[in-house]
């Protein structure tokens, strides 16, 4: 600006000191040709698929988008100095950003041994699922997320999205589980210690499904890591700084996230792939 306007007949002593940069830095910065940017060609596609979310989204998300759908040959510390030049970034939460829904009101019915303990590795889809449930606080009121998440494949395979977190929650969640479940398989459902899960609707529905429940140790939160970590990524991107009028258009918009995180958030243990796609090449692999 300072050298364009010099130019115009302003003088550079006066620019100089309106600006209060040194003469020195000026003289400086005119003789070193400026850097070209960095992927300029990639600049509109990086923007829009950082715009996908409310909060946006890290460089290695974008980088893996650039590469499976721009053919794009780019490494990740690339795209995070092209987002530098770009001014956009990821906020990264902090541990207390978030109120954690806590469920666990003592042994109120039946509990189970942690059988998948903290081994959350699994070859394919549906070996292990895990579930929760995690709370969004609005002006109008709080909602509830009750998903049942995949470990192998990283997809929200069923949800349910309530006001209130009770048994007809997890009746609705169970119900688009069993519709989804390939025939043959039985895996293992891990969950805490909520009420929720110790009460026999619930377990009973499992078990006559085939599904093995396994439990965390009581005041373990590790014990239920995998699914805690999806609940800070749907938080990070789509929750924080974020409101909705009324209940309807909240839930209307995080079923709308679920789905890109089913089928365009591409994930590194996936080695790029979202998890529809790892999905449905697992299966016809085992066709």
């Amino acid at each position: 600006m300072i050298r364009e306007l010099s130019g115009n007949g302003h003088a550079l002593k006066d620019l100089l000191a309106a600006s209060g940069i040194a003469a020195s830095t000026y003289h400086y910065n005119k003789a070193k040709p400026p850097k070209a940017p960095t992927g300029p060609e990639l600049w509109r596609k990086a923007a829009e698929i950082f715009s996908r979310t409310p909060n946006g989204c890290g460089h290695r998300q974008i980088a893996m988008c650039l590469r499976a759908e721009e053919d794009a040959v780019i490494a990740d510390k690339t795209v995070l100095k092209m987002m530098h030049e770009m001014g956009i970034r990821c906020g990264i939460r902090r541990e207390s950003d978030y109120r954690r829904y806590n469920s666990y009101k003592g042994v109120v019915g039946k509990t189970f041994e942690n059988v998948i303990g903290r081994d959350f590795s699994a070859d394919g889809p549906w070996q292990k699922l895990g579930t929760d449930v995690t709370e969004f606080s609005q002006p109008w009121g709080k909602a509830y997320l009750a998903p049942a998440y995949d470990f192998g494949s990283k997809e929200i395979v069923a949800w349910s999205i309530t006001r209130s977190p009770n048994m007809a929650q997890q009746k609705e969640m169970l119900n688009m589980l069993l519709e989804k479940m390939p025939e043959g398989a039985h895996p293992i459902m891990a969950s805490d210690m909520g009420w929720q899960y110790q009460h026999k609707s619930y377990w009973k529905a499992l078990e006559d499904a085939g599904i093995v429940q396994s439990m965390s140790r009581k005041g373990n939160c590790i014990d239920n890591a995998a699914t805690e970590q999806v609940f800070g990524h749907i938080k990070d991107e789509f929750f924080r700084n974020q409101s909705w009028p009324d209940f309807d258009s909240f839930k209307a918009a995080l079923e709308d996230y679920i789905f890109h995180w089913n089928t365009k958030r591409r994930q590194v243990k996936l080695k790029g792939l979202t998890p529809e796609e790892f999905r449905n090449q697992a299966l016809q692999g085992a066709a």
